[in-house]
C-alpha cells in the first residue's frame, strides 16, 4: 500500500470480522425467524429494514474515521451473504444503497464526502432507479433533469426495477441532464411529494425486494446532488454482480440448512429405500453432501470475486493508471466468471434437494420452492449467455468486457 495517494485512515481496509458480525447476527436471526411468513404473505420487510438501519448496517463500509466500521469488500459481501441466508430479499433490497455508498467512498479521493458519510452513519438508506419503463429505445434516457420556471433544478421521469427505493431515504437515479447535456446520477430524496413508489413487482421470486415502478414528477434536486455518470466508480458493474453472487450464496446456505432439517425430522420412508430412517439413507446423505459442497464453492467464489473488487478499490487510490486499468478488468472478468458458475451451482442444488424428500416437499405450507424461485430470479439478471460470450471474447480476442451496458427497445422495431 506504499503507492497510495491518500492516508490509510481515509480508507476502508478491513475490520475484525467476527467482532463486526456479532453486532448484526441477532438482527439476522430476527429476520430469519419471520422470513417464511413474509414469503408466504408477500409482506414487504419494512420492519426488518428498520432493524438494520437502527443497527447501523448501512454504514459498515464507511471508514472508521467517519463513524463507520471500515470493512473491506470481502467482509461486506460476507455480511451480505449472512443476511441473504436469513432473507435473500433484504440483501437485494440493499443493492442500490451499497453501490451508492461505494461511489461516494471512491469519490472521496478528490471531493470530500463527509456529508454523505454522516447521512449513512445516521441510518439513511439509498434505493435504485435506473431502468427506463416501456418502449424506450436502447440508449435513450427519458428521465430528465431540467430547470423549472424559477431556475431550480428538477427531475421528471419513470423507472422500473426500483429495487429498495420503497424503503429508502434517497434514490440513486440515472437521468439525462438537459442543462449540461450529459448522463448523470441525480440523488433525490424519497420524502419529496413528487416521488411515488409502487409495489407492483410481479416476479415469481424475490417478491419482497420493493422492485416496482418509480414515478418522479417535478422533484427538486440540489446541484451538488447531480453527479456526472462518467465519474461513477469504475468497478460498479462487477460490484452489482457480486451482490447477486452473495445473494445466491445465502439462498444456497439457507436451502441446505432447511432441507437438512427436513431430512433429520422425516419419519416416513420408502419400502425400496436404503435405510431405517431417511437420515440414514446413503443416497439421501449423498444429495445433502453434494449440495453442501456446491454451497461451499459458491461462497468461496463470491469471496474471491469480492477480493478482486477490493483490489480495484485500492487501485483507485494508487499512483499507477495501468494497475488501475488492470485491476478493474480483473474485477469485471472475475465477477462474470463467478456469475456463470454460481448461478448454475445454486439453481442445480435448489432443484436437486427435492430428491431428498417425498411429494410432501411440494406442500405450500413449507414453501420449499422459494429457494429455487428466488435463485432463478436473481440468476436472470444480466443474462448469463452474454456474460459467457464476453468471457470467451476476452480469452480468445482480448476484447474488453462491457463495463457499462443498457437495456431497451431495439432500434429496428418500428413504433407507431
Amino acid at each position: 500500500m506504499s503507492d497510495l495517494n491518500i492516508a490509510t485512515s481515509e480508507l476502508s481496509l478491513g475490520a475484525d470480522y467476527e467482532q463486526v458480525a456479532k453486532q448484526f447476527r441477532p438482527v439476522f436471526e430476527k429476520i430469519a425467524a419471520t422470513a417464511l411468513q413474509r414469503e408466504q404473505q408477500r409482506q414487504l420487510p419494512y420492519e426488518p429494514i428498520q432493524w438494520l438501519k437502527d443497527a447501523g448496517f448501512g454504514a459498515v463500509r464507511i471508514p472508521v474515521q467517519y463513524g463507520g466500521q471500515g470493512v473491506s469488500l470481502p467482509q461486506l459481501f460476507q455480511l451480505l451473504t449472512e443476511l441473504a441466508k436469513a432473507d435473500s430479499n433484504l440483501t437485494q433490497a440493499l443493492r442500490g444503497h451499497f453501490a451508492f455508498v461505494e461511489d461516494r467512498i471512491v469519490a472521496h479521493k478528490t471531493v470530500a464526502q463527509q456529508k454523505w458519510f454522516e447521512r449513512f452513519v445516521q441510518g439513511d438508506l439509498v434505493g435504485n432507479g435506473w431502468t427506463e419503463v416501456g418502449k424506450v429505445k436502447i440508449g435513450d434516457v427519458v428521465t430528465r433533469v431540467t430547470k423549472n420556471s424559477q431556475g431550480h433544478l428538477v427531475v421528471n421521469g419513470e423507472k422500473y426495477y426500483s429495487t429498495g427505493s420503497i424503503f429508502a431515504d434517497w434514490i440513486d437515479l440515472f437521468a439525462f441532464d438537459e442543462t449540461t447535456q450529459q448522463n448523470v446520477i441525480a440523488a433525490i430524496s424519497t420524502h419529496e411529494t413528487g416521488v411515488q413508489i409502487k409495489d407492483d413487482w410481479d416476479g415469481f421470486g424475490q417478491r419482497t425486494t420493493g422492485s416496482g415502478t418509480l414515478t418522479i414528477e417535478n422533484v427538486p434536486v440540489f446541484a451538488e446532488h447531480v453527479l456526472p455518470f462518467d465519474q461513477r466508480f469504475k468497478y460498479q458493474t462487477a460490484f452489482y454482480q457480486v451482490f447477486h453472487l452473495a445473494t445466491l450464496t445465502g439462498i444456497a446456505q439457507s436451502a441446505v440448512e432447511t432441507f437438512t432439517q427436513e431430512v433429520q425430522n422425516r419419519q416416513r420412508i420408502f419400502s425400496h429405500g436404503n435405510g431405517d430412517l431417511v437420515r440414514h439413507d446413503p443416497q439421501i446423505l449423498q444429495l445433502i453432501g453434494k449440495a453442501s459442497a456446491q454451497t461451499y464453492a459458491s461462497e468461496a467464489i463470491t469471496q474471491r470475486t469480492a477480493q478482486a473488487l477490493q483490489t480495484a478499490y485500492l487501485s483507485h487510490f494508487g499512483s499507477s493508471e495501468l494497475k488501475d486499468i488492470q485491476a478493474n478488468n480483473a474485477a469485471e472478468l472475475e465477477s462474470a466468471q463467478g456469475q456463470v458458475i454460481i448461478s448454475e451451482l445454486v439453481l442445480d442444488l435448489t432443484s436437486r434437494l427435492f430428491n431428498t424428500l417425498g411429494a410432501s416437499a411440494a406442500s405450500s405450507s413449507k414453501s420449499l420452492d422459494r429457494f429455487w424461485r428466488n435463485a432463478r430470479v436473481v440468476s436472470s439478471h444480466n443474462p448469463i449467455i452474454y456474460k459467457e460470450k464476453a468471457i470467451g471474447d476476452w480469452e480468445v480476442n482480448q476484447q474488453a468486457l462491457p463495463f457499462v451496458w443498457q437495456i431497451g427497445a431495439s432500434p429496428s422495431i418500428k413504433t407507431a
